[in-house]
């Protein structure tokens, strides 16, 4: 798979945003068959979907169905499981047995078209009080989910907050799904979408936030925001040199029997170095993921 900072919506029933999403410079984009198609037109824009992804390229290519208490998550996976889809987002998780319900679905499907097994991601996103409360079971219910994200907007109507400009109210909910992430073994979540579209700096200020508090990425619902998000989790090149300065450092002191120096006056030991790996490992993974032709 690729890196995943910046996952954009684009809703399946309107051709020209769908079409738009994948030139932004996202790592992901998310066809929605949920809130963003009317009732109306759920149905009809599923073979939608298939045809956009079915297309050359640069990015992957995920779609939201819908939840799985509504009427339309089964036929949305029936329809879209084709060649071309990398994984769907699933809203409103709130047991291990809906992943493992969608689990089964995927596998048969899979193998009944022809398609490698497993192939399908699964990115569930945790939006109510029952799905939080069960999160490390949810994490830990299959091999698909390789990241969850996080999905303020239900979160905070179903727990009765008000989702405020500094959003200190999701602190220990997204710390929750930090920590428990990293207990399961799987990768560091995605955060929540920022609605609030004429707020720029709210919106930077927020991707600053979950960068800090170990998210990997964020989803995103306007164009503007992609790039925002893809600088904010992208090491700058100064992090980098650093980061390559302590391990380099840091290996010729341990040649010579030290395991722990000073460096510029920081401390550094293994803590310290395995952060700067993480950044290395990071930048050289962004640098073998950049798009040099249209993928299918």
């Amino acid at each position: 798979m690729g890196v995943f900072r910046s996952l954009v919506f684009a809703p399946a029933n309107h051709a020209r945003r769908v079409e738009k999403a994948f030139t932004l410079g996202a790592d992901a984009v998310i066809l929605d068959l949920e809130d963003a198609c009317a009732v109306s037109e759920k149905v009809s824009s599923r073979p939608k979907v298939v045809q956009a992804l079915s297309l050359p390229r640069t990015c992957l290519g995920y779609a939201r169905i819908n939840p799985l208490s509504t009427p339309y998550a089964y036929g949305d996976m029936v329809e879209i499981v084709a060649p071309g889809l990398d994984g769907i987002v699933l809203p409103k998780v709130e047991a291990p047995e809906d992943l493992l319900t969608v689990d089964w679905l995927l596998s048969q499907l899979e193998r009944d078209r022809g398609l490698p097994a497993g192939g399908v991601d699964v990115i569930p996103i945790i939006e109510t009080a029952a799905g939080m409360s069960r999160l490390g079971e949810i994490l830990r219910a299959t091999p698909r989910v390789k990241r969850a994200s996080f999905g303020a907007g239900d979160f905070t109507l179903d727990l009765g907050l008000a989702w405020s400009r500094d959003e200190n109210e999701l602190l220990v909910h997204r710390s929750q799904m930090v920590l428990q992430s990293r207990a399961a073994g799987i990768e560091p979540p995605l955060d929540t979408v920022w609605v609030r579209l004429k707020d720029p700096e709210g919106f930077a200020a927020s991707t600053e936030r979950a960068h800090g508090l170990g998210f990997q990425g964020k989803l995103c619902i306007h164009p503007d925001q992609v790039d925002v998000v893809n600088r904010m989790f992208t090491p700058s090149d100064a992090q980098v040199a650093q980061a390559r300065r302590v391990v380099e450092a840091f290996a010729q002191a341990e040649a010579e029997g030290s395991s722990a120096i000073q460096l510029d006056g920081q401390f550094i030991d293994y803590p310290i170095v395995y952060g700067a790996q993480r950044i290395l490992e990071l930048a050289d993974k962004l640098a073998r993921n950049a798009p040099a032709s249209p993928m299918k």
